[in-house]
């Protein structure tokens, strides 16, 4: 049996993705990076936030015995972890300030977490749902 979350949880889940993905977009949008850079940040944001919600699907679905292959188990890892490798060594090679580069990193985890957090609250809505 699934317990639905409770409202303030699901709440705090959704301001922790927008305050992440907003706060982390719209420092690109303020940044002067070159228009190729904040391409590969932004495609870096997608990324993690696509391969994150994968990997906490998959991890869920097996707990739950539902078949996850084992290739797509280690791609979800893989991209998950890729994703943070990415950030991390454009942060490390950027030339921004390092206040800026922490603000990027702080954003990048926050809207990660949240994307993680959402749709684990949304799962377990449904199933909760699918139980009463």
């Amino acid at each position: 049996m699934t317990q639905k979350p409770s409202s303030a949880f699901i709440a705090a889940s959704w301001v922790a993705l927008v305050t992440g993905a907003i706060g982390y977009l719209i420092g690109l949008w303020r940044a002067e990076m070159l228009l190729n850079e904040k391409g590969y940040y932004f495609t870096v944001l997608m990324y993690g936030l696509f391969s994150a919600i994968a990997l906490q699907k998959t991890v869920r679905d097996r707990l739950e015995a539902i078949p996850v292959t084992d290739i797509f188990y280690g791609i979800c890892w893989f991209s998950t972890v890729l994703s943070l490798v990415l950030l991390a060594v454009g942060l490390w090679n950027a030339t921004i300030l390092p206040s800026e580069k922490g603000f990027y990193a702080f954003a990048f985890l926050l809207a990660l977490f949240g994307a993680i957090t959402v749709q684990k609250n949304i799962r377990d809505s449904l199933n909760a749902e699918k139980n009463v």
